[in-house]
């Protein structure tokens, strides 16, 4: 079976006897539900309502569906869906057939579909015919001659094309030639990779990390236990992201019963109608995502008083917006750290102050270590800016059919993520933006999010973001991209006064302005493309050289 790359026995026994780690699967929580609640309503999207009996019949025919095809143990299918009951029940279905699952971005297109596909080999591959306007199958039509045979397409369609599989048919297949019992013996254990997820591939195409369900697991009874949740509540998965952010709700809700209701494309007030309409009462949405549901102009009319509590992350969401959203929703918001490639997470505490939720990540989640380290690999004294080097039970088991990637990541143990912060007095963790981003301007460091968070506060800003911009006497200096709200002007004079007045250092202050209509962005998530920025205040210099 399908070996965790960085699990090795010490490592399990040690976990399970600590009370982390537990034997029980993903699919083993369906089938309980299944059994203790049958009749209670497990997953809802705007076409599908699905009770837990159910959904673990669709998931019993989907996994004997892929054996009576030949898919072997161990082989890959690969999913391009939108967030949808499919998508959820796919991913369990695949796990009970001993079958390894990489759900893709829907927003992947043929560059990083090659290069998925050419990396995993899979023998299946799920698509809608067509979703937002896009031809899935003919995306796939052209690339097909540049990557390894597939030996079957399913799709989710009511008519689909010669040589596909219709979805549909899978489950109303007979399903009786091999019993539902005999899957035991294919399904993952807990401790081996079973999911396969992406990065969103900012540095170059995505990185493939495996996951395990002991670690998932034990990240979603944290949540559990965080949030205090139970099988009354009903979980929105918002973000149409295939990993990351809505793993909470694929590793929390089936472990206490909870129903999940699903927004399949983002739109503002087609979430604040979900709320309303199915009674949500927890789920995550990315800051962006959080602001522009607070300033729609029909945010009123909705009445989303179910809701009792928000997380976040992906990025921060900066103190002043983090109140206004807050308040408006009427319900507590809580950031979350991690990163996909290891998600060693912090979060907030209930209890925390709205200055610690807002200005922090948090306490590390039961188990996670964390240490912030110089470029010596000494750990830095608190208060001092360091990188965050993270292990523990909810890291993920290393790079997929990657071993060496796996080593550099992991080096004795520990997964460098790329972040800078420093403790603050209390033991919650204050992020300084990525190392990457640190600009060093004669020699001193500037941490371009401590900027950020007040340049956002201005009265004609809507959003901005720091970056370093060449210079041949400093090495570096700030830059500042800058989106203002409609019909104001802003010049740099005006906007370095503002940061005066907030007490910051002069070399810290951007020292050019640059007015855009919007900021770039990367992956589902919505982040910041600073490498785009980046690239663009280059190329001006250059011309304004010549």
């Amino acid at each position: 079976m399908s070996k965790a790359t960085r699990f090795t026995r010490e490592m399990i026994d040690e976990y399970v006897k600590k009370g982390y780690w537990r034997s029980t699967s993903l699919c083993d929580y369906w089938d309980k539900c299944a059994q203790d609640y049958p009749d209670r309503e497990a997953v809802v999207d705007s076409k599908t309502r699905l009770t837990w009996a159910q959904a673990k019949q669709w998931i019993d025919r989907l996994a004997v569906g892929f054996v009576q095809l030949g898919i072997e143990q161990d082989e890959v299918i690969v999913l391009q869906l939108p967030p949808m009951v499919e998508n959820l029940l796919l991913r369990v279905a695949c796990e009970k057939a001993g079958i390894l699952c990489l759900p893709a971005a829907r927003s992947f297109r043929h560059a990083e579909m090659t290069h998925i596909f050419n990396r995993v080999k899979p023998a299946g591959l799920v698509i809608c015919r067509k979703f937002g306007g896009f031809d899935f199958f003919e995306m796939f039509e052209e690339i097909r001659p540049r990557i390894p045979g597939i030996r079957h397409i399913f799709m989710l369609a009511d008519a689909v094309p010669e040589g596909t599989v219709s979805f549909a048919s899978l489950l109303d297949g007979p399903g009786q030639q091999i019993p539902v019992n005999s899957l035991e013996e294919r399904k993952f254990s807990a401790f081996e990779t079973s999911l396969i997820v992406h990065t969103t591939g900012t540095t170059g195409m995505p990185k493939l990390v495996e996951q395990a369900m002991c670690s998932r697991l034990w990240q979603g009874f944290t949540y559990i236990d965080h949030f205090n949740m139970n099988k009354d509540d009903i979980l929105g998965m918002f973000v149409p992201v295939a990993s990351g952010p809505n793993g909470p709700v694929f590793f929390t809700a089936p472990q206490i019963g909870a129903k999940v209701v699903i927004l399949e494309k983002w739109d503002v007030e087609e979430a604040l109608k979900l709320i309303e309409k199915e009674r949500i009462s927890m789920g995550f949405l990315v800051p962006a995502m959080l602001i522009s549901m607070v300033n729609h102009p029909n945010f009123d009319a909705y009445n989303i008083s179910s809701l009792k509590l928000v997380w976040t992350g992906g990025a921060l969401l900066p103190y002043h917006q983090g109140v206004e959203v807050e308040e408006k929703l009427g319900c507590l918001i809580l950031q979350h750290y991690g990163a996909v490639d290891a998600d060693v997470s912090t979060i907030n505490s209930r209890e925390d102050s709205r200055e610690k939720r807002f200005l922090t990540v948090g306490k590390p989640m039961a188990g996670a270590e964390i240490k912030l380290m110089d470029e010596q690999g000494n750990e830095v004294p608190r208060g001092e800016v360091g990188e965050v080097w993270g292990r523990g039970p909810t890291s993920m088991p290393g790079y997929y059919g990657d071993e060496e990637a796996t080593r550099q990541a992991w080096q004795g143990g520990w997964f460098k993520m790329g972040d800078l912060g420093k403790w603050e007095k209390d033991g919650n963790l204050a992020l300084a933006g990525r190392k990457k981003d640190m600009i060093i301007r004669g020699g001193q460091n500037i941490y371009p999010a401590e900027i950020e968070d007040l340049l956002k506060t201005h009265p004609k800003v809507v959003e901005g973001a720091i970056v370093g911009m060449p210079d041949p006497v400093m090495g570096q200096k700030c830059c500042a991209y800058v989106v203002l709200k409609k019909g104001e002007e802003l010049f740099l004079d005006e906007l370095v006064s503002f940061l005066k007045d907030k007490k910051f250092a002069l070399y810290k202050l951007p020292e050019r302005l640059e007015i855009i209509e919007r900021l770039p962005a990367v992956g589902d998530q919505q982040k910041v493309d600073k490498k785009a920025l980046e690239q663009d205040i280059i190329q001006k210099l250059k011309k304004e050289i010549v």
